[in-house]
């Protein structure tokens, strides 16, 4: 029986390692790390990943499969569901780091079974909700940047695009703002100005080359 954790970042700017660290630090005992780099989890399935694909013949029963949220899996909603499913049918344990959430294929009480299923399509749906809102704070923010004179930056951000993207994970995921403050190392300022201006916030990790 093995702990795997699957890692996935879209950019450049994201790492795998500061996702490693997030399970280590929340008490997570990892054996093995699969990873994707550059990949949309909007865009693309979990299974047309290369790690993705790995990750599918991988798992067996009695495996414990750790990410930092369900949104690493995949931002599509039908992919994460169909995924989640299938791994517990195959007797996987699902856990994340946020929220420290367990999903599993051991309750066979029909009312248990349905919250569990109608929470997975809840954060999956969310997930997939989240990833369109941010391309569209990307698109507002890469406007509101080139708005700008381009020979004034303004104030350098005092979060970076793994910071950034985490408060905009807990957010979706329903975390408070001192949660997300803890989790992110920033402020409970800092995390409620990415909140009501994630454009804004976005605008200003593009100005400073983030």
């Amino acid at each position: 029986m093995s702990v795997i954790l699957y890692a996935r970042v879209s950019t450049a700017d994201q790492t795998i390692e500061h996702q490693e660290t997030q399970a280590r630090k929340a008490g997570f005992e990892i054996d093995t790390v699969i990873a994707d780099h550059g990949s949309s989890g909007l865009n693309t399935l979990l299974r047309e990943r290369a790690e993705g694909r790995r990750l599918y013949d991988m798992l067996r029963k009695g495996d414990t499969l750790v990410v930092r949220w369900v949104d690493r899996l995949g931002r599509n909603y039908q992919d994460v569901c169909d995924a989640i499913r299938e791994f517990m049918r195959r007797g996987v344990t699902i856990r994340t780091v946020i929220n420290n959430m367990t999903f599993d294929g051991a309750t066979t009480d029909p009312i248990q079974q349905a919250v569990r299923d109608a929470l997975i399509a809840f954060m999956a749906a969310t997930a997939q909700a989240q990833a369109e809102a941010t391309k569209e704070a990307q698109r507002a923010g890469i406007a509101h940047a080139r708005a700008k004179d381009t020979k004034y930056r303004g104030r350098k951000p005092t979060y970076d695009r793994n910071q950034y993207q985490l408060v905009l994970d807990m957010l979706a995921s329903g975390a408070g703002a001192s949660a997300i403050a803890k989790a992110s190392d920033l402020t409970r300022q800092t995390v409620l100005r990415i909140k009501s201006a994630p454009d804004q916030a976005e605008a200003a990790l593009l100005a400073w080359g983030h």
